[in-house]
C-alpha cells in the first residue's frame, strides 16, 4: 500500500470549491485540520457562515477527491461552522450579543423588499444560525403579519421588552405594539427615536445575524442607522425594469457614502412562471439587477420569481422558506441567504469586542 502525505490530500482539496466566499477550501483557510494515518484520512473543515445546509455536500465533495487519492481507504469529513463578528461602518459601537447586522433596503417601495428580507432572515436560520429580524419601517410595518405574530411583547424587568417568536427568528416591530390599522402619524426625529428604542431596548439574547428591514428611500431612518447603527453589510432589493434600478442605485450610492459595505443586488420578480403551462415571462424586463451589479463592481445574490406561493404564504405567516424549504423557490431563497453570509465571511473581522477597556486615572 502507498503511503499518503497530507499534501496530497492538501492538493485534493484545493479542487473543491467553496461557491459562498468564491475560492477553494484551502485558499478560503477553511481547511483547519488534515490527519493520516495508516489510509485514514480525517478532515476537519470550518465554514464562517451557517453550515447545516451545505455540511453534506461538501463532505461528498471532499470524500469524492480525496478517495481519488492512490492508498486511501478511509476518508471521515468533520464540518463545523463558526460564525464571527466582523467589521461595521466606523465609530459606530458594536451591540451587545449582536454579531452581524445585514440591512435590506431598496430605493422604492413596492420592489418585494420585505419578503425579501423576511425569507433572507429564515433562510439563515435554517441553516443553523440565530437569527433576529428588525421591523425598521415605522410607517408601514409588515412583519408581523408576515412571520404570522399577533399580541403583544412583555416586559420582565419593567425596562427592556422580550422579542416575539416564529419559525425559529426572533422579531421585534412597532406593528407588534400598535394596532394594525392604526396610522403613524410622526415626524422624522420621533421615527428615528423609535427604531433605536426598539433595537437597543429588546433584549435580543445572543445572535449570529440580524436582518434589518428598512423602509424604502434615503430619509431619516437610514440616516440614523448609518450614524449610529454598525451595520456589517447591505443587501439592495430591485426589480428589473429601468425605473426601480433608478431608485436602487440612489440607496447603494448612499450606504456607499456611509461606508457600509455593499454585499450585493437581489432581483426580485426577475421572471414570471405561469402556473397553468410553466412558461417564463420577462414581465418586468429581465437581467438590470445583473447588470447594476457589474456596473458597481458589487456581487449579484440571486434572482426571484414573481410567484403568486410567495405572495400567499407571506399573507398567511409562513413566507417561503418556513412553509416549503425544499421547493425551488424556497431553495433560491436559501442559496440566497448562504451568498449573503459567505460574502459577509470573507470581510475583515471586528476584534474590538476582545480588548479589555483601558481606563486611564489620576492619582
Amino acid at each position: 500500500m502507498s503511503t499518503v502525505s497530507e499534501l496530497q490530500v492538501q492538493t485534493a482539496l484545493k479542487e473543491v470549491q467553496d461557491p459562498y466566499v468564491g475560492k477553494d477550501l484551502v485558499s478560503a483557510n477553511e481547511v483547519k485540520q488534515i490527519r493520516v494515518q495508516d489510509g485514514r484520512v480525517e478532515v476537519d473543515l470550518e465554514l464562517g457562515y451557517p453550515a447545516k445546509g451545505v455540511s453534506g455536500r461538501f463532505s461528498k465533495d471532499i470524500q469524492q477527491r480525496v478517495s481519488a487519492i492512490s492508498g486511501v481507504r478511509e476518508v471521515l469529513v468533520n464540518v463545523r461552522q463558526n460564525i464571527r463578528t466582523h467589521q461595521a461602518q466606523k465609530g459606530v459601537k458594536l451591540l451587545p450579543g449582536i454579531k452581524n447586522i445585514i440591512a435590506v433596503a431598496s430605493g422604492k417601495g413596492g420592489v418585494g423588499k420585505s419578503t425579501t428580507a423576511v425569507n433572507l432572515a429564515l433562510a439563515l436560520a435554517h441553516d443553523g444560525a440565530s437569527v433576529g429580524i428588525l421591523d425598521a419601517d415605522i410607517y408601514g410595518p409588515s412583519q408581523p403579519r408576515m412571520l404570522g405574530i399577533s399580541g403583544k411583547p412583555t416586559s420582565k424587568d419593567g425596562k427592556s421588552i422580550e422579542p416575539m417568536e416564529n419559525h425559529g427568528i426572533k422579531a421585534m416591530s412597532i406593528g407588534f405594539l400598535i394596532d394594525e390599522e392604526t396610522a403613524m402619524i410622526w415626524r422624522g426625529p420621533m421615527v428615528t427615536q423609535a427604531l433605536e428604542q426598539l433595537l437597543s431596548d429588546t433584549r435580543w439574547g445572543e445572535l449570529d445575524y440580524m436582518v434589518i428591514d428598512l423602509p424604502p428611500g434615503t430619509g431619516d431612518t437610514q440616516l440614523t442607522l448609518a450614524q449610529k447603527i454598525p451595520v456589517t453589510g447591505a443587501v439592495i432589493v430591485t426589480t428589473p425594469q429601468d425605473v426601480a434600478l433608478l431608485d436602487a442605485r440612489k440607496g447603494l450610492k448612499m450606504f456607499e457614502k456611509v461606508g457600509i459595505p455593499i454585499l450585493g443586488i437581489v432581483e426580485n420578480m426577475s421572471f414570471y412562471i405561469c402556473p397553468k403551462c410553466g412558461n417564463e415571462d420577462d414581465i418586468f424586463s429581465h437581467g438590470g439587477g445583473e447588470r447594476m451589479a457589474e456596473q458597481y463592481e458589487v456581487d449579484f445574490l440571486g434572482a426571484i420569481p414573481l410567484d403568486r406561493r410567495i405572495r400567499n404564504e407571506a399573507d398567511e405567516g409562513k413566507p417561503t422558506v418556513a412553509a416549503e424549504p425544499g421547493s425551488r423557490l424556497g431553495q433560491l431563497y436559501l442559496e440566497l441567504g448562504r451568498h449573503v453570509a459567505g460574502k459577509l465571511a470573507v470581510q475583515s473581522v471586528d476584534f474590538s469586542h476582545k480588548f479589555p477597556n483601558i481606563v486611564i486615572q489620576n492619582k
